[in-house]
């Protein structure tokens, strides 16, 4: 059985950056892509960034410049790099690992964006 763990979460300033992790154990499911997705208070969960299995990348135009999606070597670990955070980056981001046999997600991260 899949499953996704994330961390990598806290407080931070305006300005400041943290780099998030999103773990894959389990389960010998290629995948073809995974992605980062994140949830404001009282908002829908969004998009926020994808890479593909051969490593094409895409983002939500709000995170652009900012923040860089990753994976290690094996493909079972992806990054999220956020540099530049900004009070609207605050939320749950959530990771997905996407395979032929359906879309396993983490239970979230929590990221605060606070002085």
């Amino acid at each position: 059985q899949v499953q996704v763990v994330e961390s990598g979460g806290g407080q931070v300033q305006p300005g400041g950056s943290l780099r998030l992790s999103c773990d894959v154990s389990g389960g010998r499911i290629s995948n073809y892509a995974m992605a980062w997705y994140r949830q404001a208070p009282g908002k829908q969960r969004e998009f926020v960034a994808l890479i593909t299995a051969d490593e094409n990348t895409s983002y939500v135009p709000s995170v652009k410049g900012r923040f860089t999606v990753s994976t290690d070597s094996a493909k079972r670990t992806m990054y999220l790099q956020m540099n530049n955070l900004k009070f609207e980056d605050t939320g749950v981001y959530y990771c997905n690992y996407q395979t032929i046999l359906g879309v396993f997600w983490g239970q979230g991260t929590q990221v605060t964006v606070s002085p």
